[in-house]
């Protein structure tokens, strides 16, 4: 049997993405609504690894921009279970924007999000145990 602590620590979720001209708006920065969607997926990539069931999300809550992110970044986004409820959980997502040339890393953007365990009907369930 796992503990929860041990599966918060499994479903934590880490991905690296090349910030392309296509994810940039006219002064060459990052889109806001690009960096939610990848929060997005992220959060449910790590949701889904913690419930092993379908989840969607409900709510986006505080997300703080911090730095610009220019064009041709690197950034890891990281996902972490930082709540458990019984049919939701809150994942905590953060961008990380790195100096590819020296390997240093600052937080640009953070942000929390609601997820739902939901059933084929898509009305909430409780989390797997």
């Amino acid at each position: 049997m796992t503990s929860l602590a041990e599966r918060i620590e499994h479903a934590s979720t880490r991905i690296t993405k090349l910030v392309f001209p296509q994810d940039t708006n006219p002064i060459g920065t990052l889109y806001g609504g690009t960096a939610l969607q990848w929060m997005d997926e992220v959060a449910f990539l790590t949701a889904t690894r913690f419930a092993r069931q379908q989840v969607v999300t409900v709510s986006m809550d505080r997300v703080d921009f911090k730095v610009p992110i220019p064009q041709g970044a690197i950034v890891e986004l990281i996902g972490e279970v930082r709540r458990v409820g019984r049919t939701s959980m809150t994942i905590q997502v953060r961008i990380l924007l790195e100096d590819a040339m020296v390997g240093t890393q600052e937080l640009a953007i953070e942000g929390s999000l609601v997820m739902v365990a939901v059933g084929a009907d898509m009305k909430p369930v409780p989390l797997s145990a």
